[in-house]
């Protein structure tokens, strides 16, 4: 049975921090590729099968922030495919990387991942308030499954809104997954960045400041 290897005292195997990196890197990864495509398809289904539930409603200043809250979840996919490239180079040491520049990362992340679901937060929200002014402003007893009338196109409810609704709902899942992730290598790597930059065979900041200390 093979042993895990181990460090001095006081020192942490860069093994050992790469590997959550790796995996957690490759799960947030996968996930947010499979949650955002799916979407995507559904959106491309509810076009083709019926392109009128999407005529005539125009760009409004919700669809570039839609765009915005798309291109911060392009970032985050992409930022953690970065984690699994830091997880390889800290198993090499000629470019193992420092603890600050790991930390420095991983705070990248997290506010990024919060950007995220904030956007998505918010246009959930919009798009809530407006289907509730919809069914507001309809009669009581309930309102059309089929409206073909070329009149008042902003009281349409069509399968193109849910399927809006389920693409927020999914970004702001894994945004929020993403940012747990993130936050649990943060706190991690913290706590293992003095032992990690000694078995790096780099100086930390307490070493640094001892340096210090002994020269005065």
């Amino acid at each position: 049975m093979s042993q895990e290897p181990t460090a001095p005292s006081g020192y942490v195997n860069p093994e050992t921090v790469a590997r959550p990196f790796a995996r957690l890197g490759w799960i947030a990864f996968w996930l947010q590729l499979a949650l955002s495509s799916l979407p995507i398809l559904l959106m491309l289904y509810v076009v083709l099968r019926s392109p009128t539930s999407a005529s005539g409603r125009g760009v409004d200043l919700r669809e570039y922030v839609a765009l915005g809250g798309l291109l911060v979840l392009l970032f985050t996919t992409w930022w953690c495919y970065r984690y699994t490239r830091i997880a390889k180079r800290m198993l090499d040491p000629e470019s193992r990387p420092s603890s600050a520049s790991v930390i420095r990362t991983l705070w990248i992340g997290v506010v990024a991942s919060c950007l995220g679901a904030f956007i998505s937060a918010l246009l959930l929200l919009t798009a809530v308030v407006r289907l509730l002014i919809v069914f507001m402003l309809a009669p009581q007893g309930g309102v059309p499954v089929i409206h073909t009338a070329s009149d008042d196109r902003a009281r349409w409810v069509s399968a193109l809104d849910m399927v809006d609704l389920f693409t927020m709902v999914l970004t702001i899942t894994v945004e929020l997954v993403v940012l747990a992730f993130s936050l649990w290598l943060l706190f991690k790597m913290i706590g293992w960045a003095v032992g990690y930059d000694r078995a790096a065979g780099g100086a930390t900041a307490l070493d640094e400041g001892a340096a210090a200390l002994q020269a005065q």
